[in-house]
């Protein structure tokens, strides 16, 4: 045999014994900047930068849309809408061993009637189709930004309110409450990090290092 098949070996051993993290969700996983409007490059962003830190143990997949919905059905179409695309998504890809679900901020738009009954349902439903692509699959829940009064002054207050940051806040209870029932492991981004004072809804780069630091010492401990 050739040196061919035994890189095709080799390839085939790495696949199998490399697992796979899907990080789901909005524009922090993928990388909006807040004072440009524009992405952050993958070694900046925190899916990334994750990437590197667990190369030898882990393949870190990145599927994140800007303006994304988890709960509500988003009229700039499918990808948009988290809760709908999820299961399409899984029907190509049911080998992910853990999936990171960081989805519900652009829920609280007031556009959306976000509440602790549409987050229960929402987030049961985004549960439900990870369990049923791969019931083996370690779910990691990850609340929405507690977006700070800094959103009011920014482009994004044609999108969300006052009222709108105090609807995240009584969904909170919400996410933990699932992740105990559904056995899916909580992992909450604003306990070691703020959102950004130019829009008070997304990372700065510092935070987003701290942010993949974190959750690389997270799942390597699971």
């Amino acid at each position: 045999r050739g040196l061919g098949d035994v890189y095709k070996r080799q390839h085939i051993l790495y696949n199998v014994l490399m697992k796979k993290i899907l990080c789901y969700g909005d524009s922090n996983i993928y990388g909006f900047i807040p004072k440009t409007c524009g992405r952050y490059a993958k070694n900046e962003r925190w899916s990334g930068i994750l990437s590197e830190l667990l190369k030898d143990k882990f393949e870190i997949i990145e599927e994140g849309m800007n303006n994304r919905t988890g709960f509500f059905k988003n009229p700039e179409g499918l990808k948009q809408s988290g809760g709908e695309y999820l299961s399409v998504y899984l029907q190509n890809h049911k080998d992910i061993n853990f999936c990171i679900i960081s989805l519900g901020t652009n829920d609280a738009q007031f556009f959306y009637n976000l509440n602790e009954d549409s987050a229960k349902a929402g987030l049961q439903n985004l549960i439900n189709s990870v369990y049923e692509a791969n019931p083996k699959t370690q779910i990691i829940i990850v609340p929405p930004v507690k977006i700070t009064p800094n959103i009011l002054t920014s482009g994004f207050s044609m999108m969300f309110n006052q009222d709108s940051i105090e609807k995240i806040k009584k969904t909170f209870p919400v996410y933990k409450q699932k992740a105990i029932e559904n056995k899916c492991l909580y992992f909450d981004f604003n306990e070691i990090v703020t959102p950004s004072e130019a829009d008070g809804l997304h990372y700065t780069i510092d935070s987003h290092k701290i942010i993949a630091k974190n959750l690389a010492e997270f799942i390597l401990n699971i």
